[in-house]
Parts: structure tokens; sequence; C-alpha cells
């Protein structure tokens, strides 16, 4: 029994795990896979308020052993549903079930494939998510990204100190990313815009040996020979195991405010995995200390009401 369980042990649940814990609360962090999220895999982080630069790794370490110093405890299992038990949750996971009083919800979101034939079977044999984790394997090799946005920048942005070439492939012909990136990449001679085109076709049998592009307006298909196709065209929650519970919207994010609560007394939710307009860090780590210093406050009116 807990008074709180948190559901993802990345930034915002972390965040949370802290604030709950520095609020008098017994916590439980329940993580399907390892603790810090998406923030691992970023080689450095240069936006984080008061921090000028600092790994991804680290960052996560960090807030791990913030965590741990408040005797915080996380556990590293599946949730498969919460249920309603009376005025507790119960929370399911793949090896037990614990009630608490509140939960939160920072599932986080992972990364959108780009749904084309063979994407999957190719995934780990020169098709990646993560340029930071696979690009060291490239090295001297011809590769391309597909983004617009910031991750895909910085993707291209460290690709060109490691291989041969890398182009930049892009549905539109201006970029979500800061200008400031998009003049970086522009100065680097290694580095290739190919605009207003969309990736149709992975080639190659056994790992990919080139891939078919296609521009949007004329039709124009071209082959690129690369080694390897890192994808970064944003992120896609993963929230269906919680819609008995929690509302989501057409795109499967929780719907919720900025006060983090969410349609279900005692449920709220909390970094990258609810609607929000903004997905940073610094705003995950916003929402996990929110949503705790929330429930918190209910725990204590229910105290005092009973």
């Amino acid at each position: 029994m807990y008074d709180l369980i948190i559901v993802g042990a990345g930034i915002a649940g972390m965040s949370a795990a802290i604030y709950g814990l520095r609020a008098g609360r017994s916590v439980l962090l329940l993580e399907e896979k390892g603790y810090g999220g998406q923030m691992v895999s970023a080689l450095e982080v240069e936006n984080y308020p008061g921090i000028p630069r600092i790994s991804g790794y680290e960052l996560s370490e960090n807030l791990y052993q913030q965590v741990s110093a408040l005797k915080g405890e996380i556990k590293y299992e599946k949730v498969l549903k919460i249920q309603e038990d009376g005025k507790k949750k119960k929370v399911v996971t793949n090896r037990a079930e614990y009630l608490c009083n509140c939960v939160i919800l920072a599932t986080g979101a992972k990364n959108r494939p780009l749904g084309i034939d063979r994407e999957k079977e190719l995934t780990g044999a020169g098709v990646s998510y993560c340029a930071t984790c696979d690009g060291a394997f490239f090295r001297g090799k011809d590769v391309a990204v597909v983004g617009g946005g910031n991750t895909a920048l910085e993707d291209v942005n460290f690709l060109s100190n490691y291989c041969h070439m890398v182009y930049l492939i892009h549905r539109r012909d201006t970029f979500r990313g800061e200008e400031r990136l998009v003049h970086n990449l522009q100065a680097k001679k290694n580095v290739a815009f190919i605009l207003e085109s969309e990736v149709v076709a992975l080639i190659g049998k056994e790992h990919v040996e080139a891939v078919k592009v296609v521009h949007r307006q004329t039709g124009e298909e071209r082959i690129l020979s690369v080694a390897a196709l890192f994808v970064a065209i944003g992120q896609m929650p993963d929230n269906t195991a919680f819609e008995n519970v929690v509302e989501v919207d057409k795109t499967g994010y929780i719907i919720a405010g900025e006060d983090c609560k969410t349609r279900t007394r005692g449920i709220y939710t909390a970094g990258d995995c609810r609607t929000k307009t903004v997905r940073q860090l610094a705003t995950a780590a916003a929402d996990g200390a929110v949503a705790a210093l929330a429930a918190a406050a209910e725990l204590s009116e229910r105290s005092l009401k009973s």
C-alpha cells in the first residue's frame, strides 16, 4: 500500500517522485525498462535551466540519485492496467498488484515510425530511431535522417562528426526546429538538405543499402545510397492501458491541463504523455512537480475529512 504510485521513471516521473517524497508521502515508481526515458540517449542537453551543458545520461543519473537518497522505491515492471478499488487504486503489473491512494501517469512517448514497408524488419539493421545510440556504427559512411524538428537537426549535427555524408530529408521546405541549428548545418560541407521529399521505400536485403525518396510536388524519384536511415519525425504516446480510467484525445495523449489532473479523481498525469503544446525536459520536470504536489494536497484533504 502506497500513498502515491508513479508510472514511468523519466524526468517527469522522477521529478514527481522527488516532490512526493519531500512531501512526506510513500512513493513507488514503476518503470517497464530503465530509468531516464528518452533523455538517456541525448548526447548533450543545453537547454535545461541552470545547467549550461550536461549529457542526458548524467542528468538521468542525478535524478535517480536524488530519488534514492530520499528512499524512493523503483520497481521494473510493466503496468498492464489500473482499476478502481473503492477509494483506492489498484495498479496491476506483469508481476504483482499494488494498492495506492493516488496515481501519476508519466509514461512519456515513444518514437514515431515512418510506416513504410520493411521498416520494422530492418530496425537494427540500418533503420534507427536514436542517432546518439547507433551513429558510431556508421563512421565514415553515408547516412540519412528524416525529420524537421530539433531532434532531427541535432541528429544530423551529431552524425556529421562521424559520417562521410549526411542527408536530411524533410517533407516541407521549412523546418520546425531552431533556426540556429539550421544555419549551423547549412555551413557544413558534408550535410545536404533534401526538402519537400519523403522516403517511400527501403532498399537492401539484410540491411539498409539505399532509400527511395520522392519529391512531393514533382513526383521525381531519387535513390540515395546510404548505410543507415535515422528516423526523427516526432513521438507518439502509448496510453491504451489506461483508457478505462483517463480520457485520451484522438492521437492517444491523456487529456489534462496545466494542473495535470485527469477526469478521474486521484489520477494525475505528467510529461510528454499528456496533451500540451511544449514537450521539453524542463516542462516535463515542471509537470512532475505540479502533479506530485496536487496529489499530496488531495491526500491531505482526504485525511482532514476522514
